[in-house]
């Protein structure tokens, strides 16, 4: 039976994250996915991996939005419910998406993507639970060939959990199960990542 990779222990960090190194180096994400998500009032969406739930805050502020997260980690979960009283956070991993068919017309994944250690089961669950025309918002860091071959290469090696992808490889992991690439932006390391589930 083969070991089950290791990943990163996020459970002591929910209070201090957004303050410290990985908070300040997450605001370049958190800013591009501001300029790329469109919401209207009424939409639900989804954070998937939400951490502390501030990229949430961020999006949904001022708008009549229902609001959801999902994270592994029970420390986030509980910091976050602490903090964001209007949203909704639950504990599940991202290839068990805990709803309903069709229920989310907007999915975010916000510096978590490279951690899923099933990406397919993940790419799975956001085309069942989108709706027809839905889009998912991926960001994720954006490395030269080289740093990026060697993060995984060492990641495999040392069976961490974690791969990163280029937004052309990220875009291509979805197609079986019927997105489309609409659009991708860059803002030095971060890359956002928009797939639309077609109709």
């Amino acid at each position: 039976m083969s070991k089950q990779n290791k990943d990163f222990d996020f459970s002591k960090r929910a209070t201090t994250y957004d303050e410290g190194y990985a908070g300040r180096f997450s605001e370049r994400f958190y800013n591009l996915l501001q300029k790329e998500v469109k919401l209207d009032d009424m939409m639900r969406i989804l954070d998937v991996g939400f951490g502390t739930g501030f990229l949430l805050k961020r999006l949904c502020k001022e708008r009549n939005i229902a609001a959801f997260g999902i994270d592994a980690e029970q420390n986030m979960i509980e910091f976050a419910r602490n903090q964001y009283k209007n949203y909704s956070f639950f504990q599940a991993r991202c290839e068990q998406i805990p709803f309903e068919d069709s229920y989310f017309d907007v999915l975010t994944t916000c510096m978590a993507y490279h951690h899923f250690s099933d990406k397919d089961g993940f790419a799975k669950e956001a085309s069942r639970v989108l709706i027809p025309g839905g889009i998912l918002y991926i960001a994720d860091p954006k490395f030269p060939f080289l740093v990026r071959k060697m993060i995984n290469g060492l990641a495999r090696l040392f069976r961490v959990a974690g791969e990163f992808l280029t937004a052309q490889e990220i875009a291509d992991r979805f197609t079986r199960y019927g997105f489309v690439c609409s659009g991708v932006a860059y803002d030095r390391y971060a890359q956002v990542v928009k797939l639309t589930k077609q109709e």
